[in-house]
């Protein structure tokens, strides 16, 4: 089969010949439709991430598919079954990590990948989906989309009316803008330096935008600030925009050894006392969480459509993340069939 294939750090991935293995306890092997490139992978090419250390390996961690084969004690999908691919635990067997054969030797990859053709993943990764659910919102509900919206589901407890703001407006930074709509929040507030993301801001439920290469933040005293892009200097500057009970949730990973700085950091008492955490989701639960929102969608009500901004071939991955690379993509989606 053709996968995606991350061979050295700060290189782009290229596509390989890579062979499937036969299927161990609690893996399943699933035929990739179509895979969401979400904006972390820039980390883990530059070995940012835990699994670096496994080079070569199989990249993706969101995507839909349909079930192929089934191993022993699987049984919360069955061969026919259209599914969510996540990199989350769910339901089911947390099984070893999938082993492929390429360049002749046995290569690991992670629990869950999705820019291939085929791919073996744990059972616990996947989550059966209705077979009406559209291609593009299963693949974004396998990261970007269950992320941004159990931040703000499960996590900062956004109250009708209140303020937000989102930094860094990427695939995550707008699936962020349209949770915080569809909780009435206001404003909601979107922060980049591309000119290009006004739009799509807007589309998603953006009331007010700032291009800060172009424009001066005329705002204060904000509800909840949220930074995708895990810049130290940016995270700094924006959190003296909290209000006095405000709070700041860092989604974007800074670099190992990068440290965080606080201006002022006395002001973070004031009020009833401002917090930051960092979070990438972690009390979302793909179990519970991806009916609810295949329900919100197939109901009128979720309107994510307007986020994937970018669609590419796999043959054309290094093409694909050359403008993931370059800021200006919403989600990237990759399909493993030429469209």
């Amino acid at each position: 089969m053709k996968a995606a294939v991350l061979e050295r750090l700060n290189e782009s991935p290229t596509i390989r010949d890579v062979r499937l293995t036969n299927l161990k306890v609690g893996q399943v092997l699933v035929k990739i439709i179509a895979s969401g490139i979400c904006g972390a992978q820039l980390q883990e090419m530059r070995g940012h991430k835990g699994n670096a250390k496994f080079l070569p390996h199989l990249m993706g961690h969101e995507g839909c598919g349909i079930v192929q084969e089934v191993g022993a004690g699987v049984t919360t999908v069955v061969v026919g079954d259209k599914v969510v691919m996540h990199w989350r635990q769910g339901e089911g067997i947390e099984s070893p990590f999938p082993e492929y054969v390429y360049d002749g030797k046995i290569i690991t990859s992670g629990k869950v990948t999705t820019l291939s053709e085929y791919s073996i993943a744990s059972e616990n990764r996947l989550t059966k989906v209705p077979p009406d659910t559209p291609v593009e919102l299963c693949a974004l509900l396998g990261c970007g989309l269950t992320t941004a919206l159990g931040i703000i589901d499960n996590e900062i407890n956004l109250k009708l009316g209140e303020s937000i703001m989102i930094v860094g407006c990427g695939g995550l930074g707008l699936s962020l803008i349209r949770g915080a709509a569809l909780c009435s929040a206001y404003p909601i507030i979107g922060i980049d330096i591309l000119e290009d993301k006004r739009t799509k801001a807007s589309e998603l439920g953006a009331t007010h935008f700032f291009n800060t290469k172009k424009e001066n933040l005329t705002v204060s005293d904000i509800d909840v600030i949220i930074d995708t892009t895990g810049n130290a200097n940016v995270i700094g500057e924006m959190s003296k925009y909290l209000s006095k009970n405000g709070r700041m949730v860092l989604v974007g990973q800074p670099p190992p050894g990068v440290d965080l700085q606080i201006p002022n950091g006395v002001s973070m008492f004031a009020g009833r006392g401002k917090s930051i955490k960092a979070t990438q989701g972690d009390k979302t639960n793909p179990t519970e969480d991806i009916p609810r929102y295949i329900r919100m969608n197939k109901a009128g009500i979720l309107g994510v459509d307007k986020i994937v901004t970018h669609r590419f071939n796999l043959g054309d991955i290094e093409q694909a993340f050359e403008v993931l690379k370059n800021g200006t993509a919403g989600r990237i989606m990759i399909y493993m069939e030429k469209q």
